[in-house]
């Protein structure tokens, strides 16, 4: 019955996600069709963590981290792009591995948004900081890495890419004023924010990384958690 159901709700969301599409290309609605790409993207690897079996434990982990990571935005609410988020998942990454540090980095975007606000945007930070945990825990075991100069550049270089993938979102919500010129100014715009979030995520990977890495490999250690990561 499982192995039918999943073919049957993944048939389901192409077809809705086909009439979705449809309706974006034919109204213009490249907002709506953002979504359901991004939709596309994230269920996914909702899905493969569902399907993969968790201790309760290891889901209050996961719980605790995103909290942590959502939490750690407040205290710099006045400073924009200067958030130790990025950092936080990527070290949770680089020890629990990728699927740990998708979920964290995503549920860390949705949660945090509640006290910064909802929007269009959520889905977007919510893709961009699941992607930099997925991406560290990817990388984990490289010699680049496992280097303290190679994770800083890490999480330099994350720094401008989660800018520019949230500066997508700005120039599709604006479809009728669309140009080459608006998606430009869009980028050199946000060049100085984004140099803001690549210098802060340095700051604090180059602070939290050393006890920070030691606290949950402890853990990771001692309880033996998401030990198949």
């Amino acid at each position: 019955m499982v192995k039918f159901r999943f073919p049957l709700l993944i048939a389901l969301a192409v077809f809705v996600a086909g009439l979705a599409l449809t309706a974006a290309f034919k109204d213009r609605h490249y907002m709506l069709l953002s979504l359901v790409l991004l939709a596309a993207a994230l269920v996914p690897l909702f899905v493969r963590l569902e399907r993969r079996p968790l201790e309760s434990r290891e889901l209050v982990l996961l719980a605790v981290l995103s909290a942590v990571a959502a939490v750690s935005r407040v205290p710099f609410a006045a400073l924009p792009s200067v958030k130790p988020v990025s950092a936080i998942v990527i070290l949770s990454a680089y020890v629990f591995g990728a699927e740990a540090g998708f979920i964290i980095g995503a549920v860390a975007a949705l949660v945090s948004n509640i006290y910064f606000g909802q929007g269009p945007w959520t889905p977007w930070q919510m893709f961009s900081w699941g992607m930099i945990g997925l991406t560290a825990g990817w990388l984990r075991h490289t010699r680049w890495m496992r280097s303290r100069a190679g994770m800083l550049i890490f999480g330099f270089a994350w720094g401008f890419l989660f800018g520019w993938i949230m500066n997508i979102w700005y120039i599709i919500s604006l479809p009728e004023a669309f140009s080459w010129q608006l998606a430009a100014a869009a980028y050199v715009s946000s060049f100085y924010f984004d140099l803001a979030h690549a210098l802060s995520n340095v700051f604090f990977l180059a602070i939290l990384a050393g006890g920070w890495t030691k606290v949950l490999e402890r853990f990771r250690k001692k309880y033996g958690l998401l030990q198949q990561e």
